[in-house]
Formats: structure tokens, sequence, C-alpha cells
């Protein structure tokens, strides 16, 4: 009986060690697998997301650095307004508007004021395209002197504005109200509505899919890209519309995983720099963008890119330089906008 007894005991205590080495709270660093951070990423659809698409697809499969929720937006002031409250830790957006987001949140004192800028992840996307069946393909600015110019409202017009009056080009009408949308610019662009308007990728893509599968007598040409024109006309490759940004309080308390959260954004553009085919599908079925085909076409003329540090300070700065004061939200960041890693 006693050696039975003592038969038991040692199973029972051969069980419990066994189930000690099993227990994660027992491993050898002494405690759990540290969780991941979450970050709630939130994003345009179209150019400015192509770029992230990976990276939300890398996201759902669980081999990310980071435990990332992401949000696909239309709106930019829906993306500027989730950065205030604090329901985005970080966002990507146009250039002018995370300016005047900084601007906007200095005079705040909430616990969500404050913001950096990570990354810029898109030069320019802008096109003048012309309707060549009615009238001449211009091949400067200038020859734009007396025309009426369809272009879509914020950061484009503002854009097409500097170059206009850089180029000194007279006379010509910049109507950025009729068709205020791009979506809503392309079509009419593709009915042969306009003669001349300004257009972001891929809405030039589409517009001139469209005008040749509708064969009505519109025949439209991209004849001039604003990104060549803006650095002949400034001397400068400062044109730069899309950026990713961050709330300080987010970066100050997770300095390793905004590193981490850098290192894969910059992977993920560089997949679709590389590989349009393949990043098409992933655009796609990440919602960024509906179309694979479209996305393919697009990617090249797209200008994705991704700077940081000094090179994205002296680009961003410049650029601003160069846009209305009211269209950055008062005046030029300042330093602390820009995100030095530590």
């Amino acid at each position: 009986m006693k050696r039975i007894l003592a038969l038991t005991l040692a199973l029972l205590t051969l069980l419990t060690l066994f189930v000690a080495c099993n227990d994660p709270e027992n491993t050898p660093d002494g405690g759990e697998t540290p969780k991941k951070v979450s970050a709630n990423v939130w994003v345009l659809n179209g150019t400015t997301g192509f770029g992230i698409a990976p990276l939300i697809e890398d996201a759902k499969a669980g081999t990310t650095a980071l435990d990332y929720k992401f949000t696909v937006e239309t709106n930019a002031a829906n993306v500027q307004a989730a950065l205030l409250n604090g329901t985005a830790d970080i966002a990507a957006l146009p250039t002018n508007a995370a300016s005047a987001l900084y601007n906007k949140s200095k005079a705040q004192s909430t616990e969500n004021a404050g913001f950096v800028l990570l990354a810029l992840n898109t030069r320019g996307v802008l096109y003048l395209v012309a309707n060549t069946a009615k009238v001449a393909a211009p091949t400067s600015l200038a020859d734009l002197a007396g025309k009426t110019v369809y272009c879509p409202a914020q950061n484009p017009a503002f854009v097409t504005k500097a170059l206009l009056d850089k180029a000194q080009a007279t006379n010509v009408t910049l109507d950025s109200a009729t068709y205020a949308e791009p979506a809503a610019l392309r079509d009419a662009v593709a009915s042969g509505l306009v003669d001349y308007a300004v257009l972001p990728e891929p809405m030039v893509t589409i517009a001139i899919s469209k005008a040749k599968q509708a064969n009505a007598g519109v025949t439209l040409a991209a004849a001039l890209d604003l990104t060549a024109e803006w650095k002949t006309a400034f001397g400068t490759d400062s044109l730069v519309q899309g950026c990713i940004v961050a709330r300080k309080a987010f970066v100050d308390a997770h300095p390793e995983e905004v590193k981490k959260f850098l290192e894969e954004y910059e992977a993920s553009i560089n997949y679709v720099i590389a590989n349009p085919k393949e990043a098409s599908e992933k655009i796609a079925a990440s919602g960024v963008f509906a179309q694979a085909p479209v996305a393919e076409k697009a990617i090249p003329k797209c200008n994705l890119c991704f700077i940081t540090g000094a090179e994205m300070k002296s680009a961003m700065s410049a650029f601003l330089s160069a846009l209305p004061v009211a269209s950055i939200g008062g005046a030029l960041p300042a330093d602390d906008f820009y995100y030095t890693a530590k």
C-alpha cells in the first residue's frame, strides 16, 4: 500500500513539473510572450493608400510587428477628425492637410494635441489632360493662356495655381468648384464636357479608358506631367502630395514600435513600386482601390516614395512654402513637426 502511495505521489510530482514547464508564465524570461502594441491606422483610398496595401494584407495574416487595425476612408476631413479625437494613431493624408492639422492642434490643450510627420509617401500625381479631338495638347503651362482649366478642389487646385502663377500663364480661369471631386471631373473629362482638366492618378487612367470604350469622339491625352513642371518651375523635386503622420502622444509612448512601423511601411511601398501587378491585387483586396487592372497601370505614374529625415523636411518645407498660407493652416510647421528617430 505504501509502495502504491509513493508511486502515486511520484507521478503527481512529475505531472506538476510537466505542466509548469509548459506554462507560458514560466518561460525562460520569466513571463508571457509580450503582446504586440496595437496601432489604429487610417488611410485614404486611392493613391495615398496604394503603398500601404501590402502591409494591410500582412496584418490580416498576423505577420506584422504591430497589431494594426486599419480603416480605409474616402474623406480626408474624417481622417483628420479621427486623429484629433484619438481614434487614429497613424494616418495617411494630403501634405497640406497634415500641415493644417498640425497648426490646428497647436491651439488645443487636449491629450490628443500634437502631431508629427513620419514620412512622405507620394510625390506628384497630377496631370494636365486635354481632349485633343477638340483642342491642341499644350506643350507648356503658358499655352493655357486664355483657357479654362477644371481642377478638383483643395490640394490639386493649390498645386495648379502655384504652377500657373510661376509660369506667368495669363488669363487662365482655374475652376475648382464645378467638379470639386476628382471622380466627378474624371467623368466629365471622359464624356468630353471639358477641354482641359487637371486630374490625379488613377483618375487619369480611368478617364482615358472610359473615353476609348465610349468611342464618342473624345480623345484624351495626358499632355503635361505637373510633377515635371514643378521641378522645372521651382528648381527642386519638392512636389510632395501625400504623407503619413502620427499623434505625438503615440510616438512618445511607443518609440520602438514607430520605428518598426516605418520599416514595415517602407518595405510595403517598395513592394508596390517593384511589383505593380501583384501589388494591384493587394490594393484591391485591402479596399484601398477597387479596380486592380487600373491600379496596375497607374502605379508607375503615381510617383510613390518613402522619404524621411532631413530630405523629408527639406521637400515638405519647400512645397508648403509655395502654397497659399491659408491652405496649410496659417503658418509653416515648426521643427517639432518633423519626426526624428531617437
